[in-house]
């Protein structure tokens, strides 16, 4: 065993510069290539001024926290404003999906690894990772020229050489420190969910209870992404718009069934949307947060749009006792069903404070020309999403003592680590 550790710290500490280079550019190619397709599918590869590329630039930077800042300019005569902020989670999930299996493919089939060892590994893969996201964040610059539209506006800024633009940036320095944070978080989680991967020695103690509960969470909101393609593959077959479908599920599809996971637990989010603006999501959700200057969505206001709503309940149910299931399966046999029940329910609560903090959407833009146009009406729109945090958190928790109970009594059949000891004992 200890020959066999010492040729894999030979073998990362002689290739892993190399190692790191092909995660980072494996990872970012994947992100590309996802974000490339879904603003293909909707509509973006018609932008003017081959703003493509740019564009697949800015939606990965965004993917990984980063910072892209909309400005505007029509002239002394003219007032504009834009804002965003959204996270295309699709490209996000795959990029973690890469990251995460590079980082721990040369660290496989080893018991135990040194805090230094596992520090230098991901020293390498941040380094490089920075130097991607500065090349990134330079590229994702553009700037466009509207069109005023209306006769009265276009004979206005024709009059008054008013010729509205509108751009994106990426602000450097935020967008490094969220994307060294998120990294971090990536390969933190690939080292927790991982059975394989190794742990310093003072870590180890941990790895009973924080192993299983966080393979849990991956496969529960993995499954749920893998249930909203379903259901949206077979929606744009019997009903069309297809490329529409595509470009939600290669851009926003976490986005939202992890919106409708936390709904489903009975969470409340406040919205409005309004103007051409509009959400990738079913339409008794828009139709929601457009009824009122700041909506309410969560299962009553939903219901009364559309009774099914309430089946959200059940298949939380089910996965979520699923998902404490596997958790209470892959835990030592030691443990009692409170204790399962304790850890599903920190393991839930982080993850739906997780989901609450990604998922916030906000989003403006308007422009007026000599007072007309008020930034808002035909020249304008509003859009934004928020959850009420504590009130999720809490929900979350009662979720998971109750699921993770019973998961914990549902695993007592099954033959774990630790059962074939402990019968053994007298």
């Amino acid at each position: 065993m200890s020959v066999r550790t010492r040729s894999d710290e030979a073998v990362v500490a002689r290739h892993g510069w190399v190692q790191a280079m092909v995660t980072v550019l494996a990872a970012l190619l994947a992100m590309v290539v996802v974000a490339g397709l879904g603003l293909w599918a909707a509509g973006a590869a018609d932008l003017p001024d081959n703003a493509f590329p740019r564009v697949v630039a800015a939606t990965v930077v965004a993917a990984v926290g980063g910072t892209i800042e909309l400005s505007g300019n029509a002239g002394a005569l003219a007032d504009t404003k834009a804002g965003l902020t959204v996270i295309p989670l699709s490209v996000t999930l795959v990029g973690a999906l890469v990251l995460g299996a590079g980082f721990l493919r040369p660290l496989r089939h080893r018991a135990v690894a040194g805090a230094g060892e596992l520090a230098g590994w991901a020293a390498r893969i941040a380094v490089l990772w920075l130097l991607a996201l500065i090349g990134l964040a330079l590229a994702a610059r553009q700037t466009f020229q509207l069109s005023l539209g209306d006769e009265t506006l276009g004979d206005l800024g024709d009059l008054f050489g008013v010729s509205p633009k509108v751009g994106f940036t990426t602000d450097v320095p935020p967008t490094l420190f969220f994307g060294l944070l998120w990294l971090v978080g990536v390969l933190v989680l690939a080292v927790l969910v991982s059975r394989g991967a190794p742990l310093p020695p003072r870590l180890l103690r941990f790895q009973a209870s924080v192993r299983p509960a966080a393979y849990a969470m991956v496969l529960l909101l993995l499954a749920y992404v893998a249930l909203g393609i379903v259901i949206a593959l077979v929606v744009a077959a019997t009903r069309g718009h297809a490329a529409e479908t595509v470009a939600v599920i290669l851009l926003g599809m976490p986005n939202l069934v992890w919106l409708t996971l936390t709904i489903g637990l009975g969470a409340t989010w406040n919205g409005r949307v309004e103007g051409p603006f509009g959400l990738p999501m079913p339409q008794v959700l828009d139709e929601v947060l457009r009824s009122s200057d700041t909506a309410t969505l969560n299962l009553g206001a939903l219901a009364e749009h559309d009774g099914r709503v309430w089946w959200l309940v059940v298949v939380n149910a089910v996965l979520l006792s699923a998902a404490a299931f596997v958790m209470a399966a892959r835990s030592p046999a030691r443990m009692r069903a409170w204790q399962h029940a304790v850890h599903m329910a920190v393991a839930l609560a982080l993850t739906v404070l997780m989901i609450c903090l990604v998922g916030r959407i906000s989003a403006n833009y308007g422009l007026s020309v000599l007072g007309i146009g008020d930034l808002g009406g035909d020249l304008g729109g509003d859009l934004f999403l928020k959850p009420e945090l504590w009130s999720a958190i809490g929900l979350a928790l009662l979720w998971g003592l109750v699921t993770g109970f019973l998961g914990g009594l549902l695993a007592r059949p099954v033959r774990r680590r630790g059962a074939a000891v402990n019968a053994r004992k007298p």
